[in-house]
């Protein structure tokens, strides 16, 4: 079995977007408690996203909306997550796919992740080697009390 069988980036990857999924459907249901809220950023070129033209023109590449005070009818599904929220007075609803969430921060808690980016996804993770790498021993980088 070579390493490249396994991709245990995206295995935690999962797993971390799975705890934001979680905590979202629990607000979905309780509301938020206390004076906990969240920022979210993500990409607004994912093609499953769905976000008014005017917003994609605004922020071409990535936008972060903060759910706290306005926010309602939050709906969250396997692949994605819907809310409505006021822009310049405004109400907009979004439809955000989970792979095109970058980061989701709870201030309050003093939690947030960083997901690995999926605005570009390719078959072969970037920055691999070609060539099988050297394998080296910790023990020249020790210092010793010799």
């Amino acid at each position: 079995m070579t390493s490249r069988e396994i991709d245990y980036p995206e295995l935690v990857d999962e797993a971390l977007r799975s705890v934001a999924r979680r905590v979202m459907a629990r607000v979905a249901e309780e509301g938020l408690p206390g004076d906990h809220h969240f920022l979210i950023t993500f990409h607004t070129d994912h093609p499953d996203l769905e976000l008014p033209a005017s917003l994609r023109d605004t922020y071409p590449e990535e936008m972060t909306i903060v759910l706290q005070n306005q926010f309602w009818d939050l709906v969250v599904e396997d692949e994605a997550f819907a809310v409505s929220v006021r822009f310049g007075g405004d109400p907009q609803r979004l439809r955000i796919p989970w792979r095109a969430v970058k980061s989701f921060v709870d201030p309050v808690a003093e939690f947030g992740l960083r997901f690995e980016s999926q605005a570009a996804e390719s078959d072969e993770p970037e920055g691999l080697p070609d060539e099988p790498g050297e394998v080296v021993s910790l023990d020249e980088f020790r210092h010793r009390d010799d």
